[in-house]
């Protein structure tokens, strides 16, 4: 008999909805192109159409604000360009020192051209350091996102964009994380342009958007066809879209109450974790953060070691790091954040979802002792464990 997994790995990518699940099932059997004029064309456009609606009303934006893109690092790519906007080049990008990676990555900016935003020690952007340094760009281009995918802690968006809009320039906000969990109005916080990914709020991996103010213009990154506005070239993936739409209207409609559930059971789990391991340190523990979740560390542990132990006891968690095919790296958010490297290097990732549940939090706690625990004691003591 298989035994029951704990998934507490949720930025990483939600489970499925069954809401999208069916909605990409249904997309699955039709056979139309969407940019077909028959009527199997025509309804696989009404698909897309309805989706896209869905989409931009999670985050209080029009329906032809919306691209659908193959995600959220597409979308990133697409909106951190010197043309974005029109009417002459963004002369420099400024992005927050605890920006996911495609951020970091700077898009189409050339390297000289970007410049890091500090953080303080709960990674909150310092709003006068972003006033000073906007004071050296004549048409800045602004990279903050609404909720980090490591720490939870949310940025203070819309004091950020009024900085930016006083300074001449545009705001991309990556709000992978915090749409769907936190309030994420595009009009409200100021954003001009936001990008989404379905798979962080239980739609299909492979889609997501990148959304608009006022229609600002951006420079397509794939041509070739008339698809998405001319936007994005290429036969639309209906399935994986309608996916997506679905997902945004069921997390739309239950995000307070999940909010509060997510919150008690991170409260319930951090409570834990402290009166385990009362030296454990909870990162952006004094700022707001996403109520689904924390980013710990116990020193002395590691962080990849602790990962297997945890999997082995039928326990799926993350690291603060980056994680690309499997090897575990230094996370630059901590860094940002002016954590020491031997405590950073121990940093452990505990986030929630719609399916997470009191069991898999005792589940976690039964488990925690045992493996930290064991983990500490073996490393302390290298002899005695071999």
């Amino acid at each position: 008999m298989a035994t029951h997994r704990t998934y507490l790995d949720w930025n990483a990518t939600a489970l499925l909805r069954p809401e999208a699940r069916d909605a990409m099932l249904r997309a699955l059997e039709g056979p139309g192109n969407a940019s077909s004029v028959h009527a199997e064309g025509r309804a696989a456009r009404q698909l897309i159409e309805s989706a896209r609606a869905e989409v931009a009303a999670l985050v209080g934006a029009r329906p032809v604000q919306v691209t659908f893109t193959s995600g959220a690092t597409e979308a990133n790519t697409m909106a951190l360009t010197p043309s974005v906007g029109g009417a002459g080049r963004r002369d420099r990008l400024f992005v927050s020192a605890v920006e996911h990676p495609s951020v970091l990555s700077s898009g189409r900016f050339a390297p000289e051209e970007v410049e890091i935003l500090p953080v303080d020690a709960d990674g909150v952007v310092d709003l006068d350091a972003l006033r000073i340094a906007l004071a050296r760009s004549d048409r800045p281009l602004v990279a903050v996102m609404l909720a980090n995918n490591e720490t939870g802690v949310i940025q203070p968006i819309a004091p950020i964009a009024q900085i930016v809009h006083e300074a001449g320039g545009l705001l991309h906000v990556d709000a992978v994380q915090g749409a769907g969990r936190i309030e994420c109005d595009i009009e409200v916080l100021g954003a001009d342009l936001m990008s989404l990914s379905a798979h962080k709020l239980g739609g299909p991996q492979g889609i997501g958007a990148l959304v608009r103010r006022n229609d600002i213009q951006v420079e397509p990154l794939i041509r070739g066809g008339g698809q998405e506005r001319g936007l994005r070239a290429g036969t639309e993936n209906v399935a994986a879209i309608a996916g997506f739409g679905a997902a945004a209207r069921a997390a739309a409609a239950g995000r307070q109450a999940e909010a509060t559930r997510m919150a008690d059971l991170r409260e319930r789990a951090e409570a834990g974790l402290k009166a385990a391991f009362p030296q454990a340190v909870i990162f952006g523990e004094g700022a707001a953060r996403l109520p689904n979740t924390s980013l710990f560390a116990v020193s002395g542990l590691k962080a990849e070691t602790a990962l297997i132990a945890f999997d082995l006891n039928g326990i799926a968690l993350s690291s603060g790091a980056a994680c690309s095919s499997g090897k575990v790296a230094a996370s630059t958010v901590l860094k940002g954040m002016g954590v020491e490297p031997a405590l950073a290097a121990g940093a452990l990732r505990l986030s929630l979802g719609w399916s997470t549940g009191e069991h898999d939090i005792e589940k976690w706690l039964a488990a925690l002792t045992k493996v930290v625990s064991g983990l500490l004691i073996k490393q302390q003591n290298p002899v005695m464990a071999a």
